[in-house]
């Protein structure tokens, strides 16, 4: 696995990775990522995924993280809690 390109974020670690025949863009904050795969004969090269990684795509992926740390949260809290 490559990294292709690192995009810059205020918010976000950004990066385009290429592997078996695919795109990989990874988004990361803080302890948690999120993984998107793209074949490559799916888009016309880089510049179609990076074209492809908007304003209302990184909102989405913004909620995303809230929602999985609101549920890593939970699932801590209820670590020793015993089950019945």
């Amino acid at each position: 696995m490559r990294v292709v390109e690192d995009i810059p974020h205020p918010k976000f670690k950004i990066q385009i990775l290429n592997y078996n025949s695919k795109y990989i863009i990874k988004i990361e904050l803080g302890q948690f990522e999120q993984i998107y795969k793209i074949s490559e004969t799916d888009v016309m090269g880089l510049d179609d995924v990076k074209a492809m990684i908007t304003q209302p795509f990184l909102s989405s992926c913004l909620h995303r993280f809230v929602a999985m740390r609101e549920d890593w949260n939970t699932s801590f809290r209820n670590k020793n809690v015993v089950q019945e």
